[in-house]
């Protein structure tokens, strides 16, 4: 009879015990290894503890699964949007040492390396802020500041941009209208979507600003002529890299909306987009 209960207790040591511990190291040696595709089976009929800690390493699995893939294709992107404005760099460096160059052919040459580096610039200094929203505890400045003032200069620093496109700019903001929040990251979500307002706008086009305030909330619209996006595009578009439209991707990296997104959820704002193919797009606002 002894014999028959040690065996018994044995049995269930061994299949409830020590299998899944067993399983749990492998699975555990696998994610260190850098596998995280591993899943320990559930156990049907007999729960205790330890099948606490398998539903929590494989939902540990699972949740470095997709940070690596994020990760993958991040750098993916990155490297991609690095190697299209250092090959312009590089191929117009070539050009200019060719000799007997013109100085009209010689001056283009050296604006396109200006522009390829200001875009590189641009680029590296929105992935350095993203990073820096998304992997750090950002506590915003919350001080009373004069938002119509601050979209005002912001819309300014494009005055060249629409001049040259004959872009028709149309503001209905209301004045001394104050906000409470941090002014520096928001000047980051207006100069993001002024950018694009008049990046996508063709030559003769229009683009129209407007700030209103009701209640506690300040709303400011940023509405546009350019080429629009589909239901689609529309769902991604706040993705970092996303770019509906390859044939514009010269136009932007994909991380300008990303940004504003981010700064956005942690100052407590929302962002709302509107838009149809070939009839333009109108971004909301709410602070």
């Amino acid at each position: 009879m002894s014999f028959i209960f040690t065996l018994i207790i044995r049995l269930h040591r061994k299949i409830e015990i020590e299998r899944p511990i067993k399983q749990l190291l492998n699975a555990t040696e696998s994610i260190r290894q850098g596998d995280f595709s591993v899943q320990i089976p559930r156990r049907k009929h007999f729960r205790n503890e330890i099948d606490v800690v398998i539903d929590n390493i494989n939902l540990m699995a699972r949740e470095l699964s997709g940070v690596e893939t994020l990760r993958l294709d991040f750098i993916s992107n990155v490297s991609h949007e690095l190697k299209t404005p250092l090959s312009v760099i590089q191929n117009y460096a070539t050009m200019l040492q060719e000799p007997n160059l013109h100085e009209e052919t010689r001056l283009e040459y050296a604006k396109s390396i200006t522009a390829a580096s200001r875009n590189l610039t641009t680029l590296i200094t929105n992935i350095l802020r993203l990073n820096k929203l998304e992997n750090q505890q950002i506590f915003p400045e919350r001080k009373e500041f004069n938002l119509s003032e601050q979209i005002t200069e912001c819309l300014l620093d494009f005055e060249q941009i629409w001049e040259d496109k004959n872009i028709s700019l149309e503001t209905d903001i209301d004045d001394s209208i104050l906000a409470k929040g941090d002014s520096e990251l928001l000047s980051l979500v207006w100069h993001n979507l002024f950018s694009n307002a008049f990046k996508f706008t063709p030559d003769g086009g229009k683009v129209s600003v407007s700030l209103k305030k009701s209640g506690g909330l300040c709303q400011i619209k940023v509405s546009d002529s350019g080429c629009g996006m589909g239901e689609e595009t529309k769902k991604h578009i706040f993705e970092k890299f996303y770019q509906g439209d390859r044939s514009h991707a010269q136009k932007g990296n994909g991380l300008g909306l990303a940004l504003v997104k981010r700064i956005l959820d942690i100052t407590g704002g929302e962002v709302e987009v509107q838009s149809k193919e070939g009839e333009g797009s109108e971004f909301s606002v709410l602070i």
